[in-house]
């Protein structure tokens, strides 16, 4: 963890102080592992970013962001071997925004938008909210020669229907932490042309990979044939923990599925945060060394949840190859009807609940955060679940 001094990834900050979903849903004594945001300071270049355009005093209305556009595409370049270009980029206040208007554009009231099972709940609720009709099949179970969560395309075909219109794709994969495979990706790829769908591609988890034999490897790049039929979601609200900031992008190569998503932009979202835009430059600019650092106490936390679940009967977890995110299976554990209310009440440590990602029996723990302020809460479920 030598990596890692650099930078303070120990003190647990006080974040009742300030109005926040993550500690105040539940009262003081619950420790909250739950919503994807991480209780680290953002990277030092990012609050000195802050205080500098905040030092200007001038909060009025933003224009295109050039020097933004050319980082992300030096980023692109640089991780994964993408060439993008600045006007492919469509800056948003948002990646579940965009989830929404993408199915606003390109689905008209009463066609189906395609999502798999476990999903991060916005996947969910998307079709529901603009009249589309919500489509869904399961990720098959862990198996195969890695143990992980797979992509069944004989499932995914079957769900096609002749009113589906767009595929909610996550790659890295919230809430399992799988990175897919190549050839999931192409097979995925084949069955989208296939069908004549527009797929929305949220790779918002690409840069907190943990492990480093599974590279991650954008949709657009592996498969540069979908480009007049893709949308690609990036956004450094989850590397960085900026989600606040709220700042996204929607890469979108062809030129009129971009016109058309905009179309829709128009008078529903707001100008983008200038806030944000100046965070996510310097994210993006000088935060590659805080990320690494990032990622090693992540593994270290993972490690730690581990060598607690290993001790947990009944209780079974694929460890992820991205994320901060753990699914925990309770299906054969004590607490299989209901973990998550169970824990809360038991153990007072707050997860996310299964039901809200499509599956029953299983809970989402967010291990972003101070390893005592992990180790505290992860005691608190041995009492509860150890052997």
């Amino acid at each position: 963890m030598s990596d890692a001094v650099t930078f303070d990834f120990h003190t647990l900050i006080d974040r009742r102080q300030h109005p926040s979903v993550k500690w105040q849903r539940y009262p003081d004594d619950v420790l909250p592992l739950w919503v994807a945001d991480m209780d680290f300071a953002s990277p030092p270049a990012v609050i000195e970013a802050l205080k500098a355009r905040l030092a200007h005093g001038v909060f009025g209305y933003g224009n295109r962001w050039s020097e933004l556009e050319h980082t992300l595409v030096e980023w692109s370049g640089m991780h994964y071997g993408w060439a993008i270009e600045p006007e492919w980029q469509c800056w948003l206040p948002g990646a579940v925004p965009a989830l929404h208007i993408a199915a606003l554009a390109f689905a008209e009231a009463g066609e189906g938008v395609l999502t798999p099972r476990p999903i991060y709940p916005p996947f969910l609720a998307t079709p529901g909210h603009l009249g589309r009709q919500l489509q869904t099949f399961e990720l098959a179970e862990p198996g195969g020669s890695d143990g992980q969560w797979r992509l069944d395309l004989e499932r995914l075909e079957a769900a096609i229907e002749p009113n589906t219109r767009v595929l909610l794709w996550c790659h890295p994969h919230n809430p399992t932490g799988r990175v897919w495979r190549a050839d999931e990706l192409c097979g995925l790829a084949e069955l989208v042309q296939k069908h004549d769908l527009v797929v929305v591609s949220d790779e918002l988890h690409c840069d907190l990979v943990l492990d480093p034999q599974r590279p991650h490897q954008p949709l657009g790049a592996l498969c540069p044939q979908l480009a007049e039929r893709l949308i690609t979601l990036w956004a450094p609200s989850k590397t960085f923990n900026v989600a606040g900031l709220s700042t996204a992008c929607a890469v979108i190569e062809d030129r009129t599925l971009r016109q058309r998503f905009l179309a829709k932009v128009e008078g529903l979202l707001p100008h983008v945060n200038v806030l944000g835009i100046a965070a996510a430059q310097a994210a993006y600019a000088h935060g590659e060394p805080w990320r690494q650092a990032l990622l090693q106490v992540l593994r270290d936390n993972l490690a730690l949840l581990e060598q607690h679940v290993a001790h947990w009967p009944g209780v079974h977890l694929v460890s992820p190859q991205a994320t901060y995110l753990a699914w925990l299976d309770f299906r054969q554990s004590a607490l299989a009807g209901d973990p998550y209310r169970r824990l809360l009440k038991q153990a007072r440590v707050a997860l996310s609940p299964g039901p809200d990602y499509g599956r029953e029996g299983f809970a989402r723990l967010n291990f972003g955060t101070p390893t005592a302020a992990l180790a505290e809460a992860l005691q608190r479920m041995d009492g509860v679940l150890g052997e």
